[in-house]
């Protein structure tokens, strides 16, 4: 997959490669085309820069109908489409094919409506995530999903992986905080689902879209759901001997019936990287650091205070620090908003882990990790949404020692087993894409691989987009029982009615 040198093609396959160009050039004219090998190099990876492919060609349109028309104009020829946002994707999922087509959003930048009497806003799958904070933040509200990418990363992007963020223990994953989106189908049909109501009464394939990797069509626009600010957000950072202590702590949080608007955690590689990156303050002599916002009114905020600190103590915890003002909240979340560059500091390269645990299985797993970590020869840098068991392990190593990025992912595929093997899942929020494809058995029968697919082929019966990723092995749809879309309505002809 390296795609560091453009395959030699004959001159029937070249010839082809101009006729496509030709053609999707009358389709998306100016720079919307790009073929030339130097210009196409900056899209031969996302986030997952281990794998890397040069596109055949990319295309970047600026309207919905020549997204239109190029899909239509691909399926009609046959070719693959890979649709692609910001390329932050940590999963490979934006991956280019040499023998297909990539289609990149990103000029779909503009917000088209903020409607704040139903407390929502319309916007292009290009607009970065924290661009929609920016747009409504005057008017006291705020987009709830904030990934550490939000800097960077579209929304669309996050529909796509229905990406998370610290905010999401409380306030959701994208699924909860998108109303409604237009999408363009692999045959050039533009499809509306959903819109500003809260919710719809047929089956749910706003639900199907989000977190579809690309692999149902290519969204256009979003509807998505704005909130207001809380009156009052305070954090508390608090250190702990050992992870388990930490981990500990955040399952007596929660059983305690505290929802607190955002609870991560970093070990002590993650902190010491961090804190000398952005000097936020960390304790450098701790195994563990928790951070625990609380927000609402203020006297709930100070209430939930005090009993997130008995908690803490009774956890072991060796120190403790709430802010007091805006200013030192938010040097709380500095070093944890930077802590994946922080950690590109210490090591040439590493591998950003993304598997869901159940919270009381923390300990358990943060102590199996540690010894994968020795048998492996690997530096581990823990940094995850521990409100919800997300962890994303960053893995340290380098791409230019022989081995050892086969080593790393051994050792990333057996964190994802581990997590499987305790009741959580393969990904909470980057995706499946290449990076987990061939792990989908583990945690999926077969019979349930084939009914996800009965729902892709109900959509894009050629595996024109985005082919290769997700699945492990892809089936012929006609072997499957076909599953039919028409104008919103779901027909299951050859399985049973639900």
């Amino acid at each position: 997959m390296s795609g560091l040198v453009m395959p030699a093609l004959d001159q029937k396959v070249l010839a082809r490669r101009a006729a496509i160009v030709k053609s999707l050039q009358a389709i998306v004219p100016g720079e919307g085309v790009v073929a030339d090998e130097s210009g196409m190099r900056v899209f031969e990876s996302d986030g997952l820069t281990a794998y890397r492919a040069l596109p055949l060609i990319v295309v970047l349109p600026e309207t919905v109908d020549q997204v239109a028309q190029v899909l239509k104009y691909c399926h009609g020829e046959g070719i693959k489409v890979v649709p692609r946002g910001s390329g932050t994707s940590l999963s490979g999922g934006a991956l280019p094919l040499e023998d297909g087509v990539l289609l990149v959003m990103s000029r779909f930048n503009r917000i088209l409506d903020i409607d704040y009497d139903n407390r929502c806003a319309v916007v292009q799958p290009g607009v970065t995530n924290l661009g929609i904070t920016h747009a409504v933040q005057g008017e006291g509200f705020y987009y709830a999903p904030d990934p550490s990418s939000q800097i960077a990363c579209s929304i669309g992007g996050n529909v796509a992986e229905n990406s998370g963020g610290v905010h999401c223990l409380k306030y959701g994953l994208t699924s909860n905080n998108v109303l409604g989106i237009e999408m363009v189908t692999i045959e050039g049909e533009l499809i509306r689902l959903g819109g500003k109501h809260l919710e719809a009464d047929q089956y749910d394939l706003l639900g199907v879209i989000t977190g579809s990797e690309g692999l149902l069509g290519v969204v256009t626009e979003v509807t998505v759901r704005i909130l207001q600010s809380p009156e009052t957000a305070r954090a508390l950072l608090i250190g702990f001997p050992t992870s388990e202590e930490g981990g500990q702590c955040v399952a007596d949080i929660i059983s305690a019936g505290i929802i607190p608007g955002g609870m991560e955690m970093m070990d002590s590689l993650a902190i010491q990287a961090a804190e000398d990156f952005v000097h936020a303050g960390y304790p450098l002599d701790v195994e563990a650091l928790l951070i625990v916002e609380l927000d609402g009114p203020e006297a709930e905020v100070d209430y939930l205070i005090g009993r997130v600190e008995e908690i803490a103590s009774k956890n072991g915890s060796t120190t403790l620090r709430v802010s007091n003002t805006e200013e030192e909240r938010m040097s709380f979340w500095a070093g944890r908003k930077a802590a994946f560059p922080a950690v590109g500091r210490i090591s040439p390269d590493y591998y950003c882990m993304d598997g869901t645990i159940p919270r009381k299985e923390l300990p358990t797993v943060l102590a199996r990790m540690r010894e994968l970590s020795d048998h492996y020869n690997l530096r581990v840098a823990n940094v995850f949404h521990a409100g919800d068991g997300n962890l994303h392990p960053l893995i340290l190593y380098d791409a230019n020692v022989p081995g050892e990025l086969e080593k790393t992912e051994e050792f990333g595929a057996e964190i994802l087993k581990l997590c499987v093997e305790v009741g959580g899942v393969l990904t909470g929020e980057h995706g499946v894409g290449v990076e987990k494809r061939d792990l989908m058995e583990h945690m999926f029968t077969e019979d349930d691989l084939k009914q996800q697919q009965r729902v892709k082929c109900a959509f894009d019966a050629d595996h024109l987009l985005n082919p290769g990723k997700v699945f492990p092995q892809l089936h012929r749809c006609a072997e499957l029982g076909r599953m039919h879309v028409h104008k919103g309505k779901t027909a299951f002809p050859d399985l049973p009615r639900f």
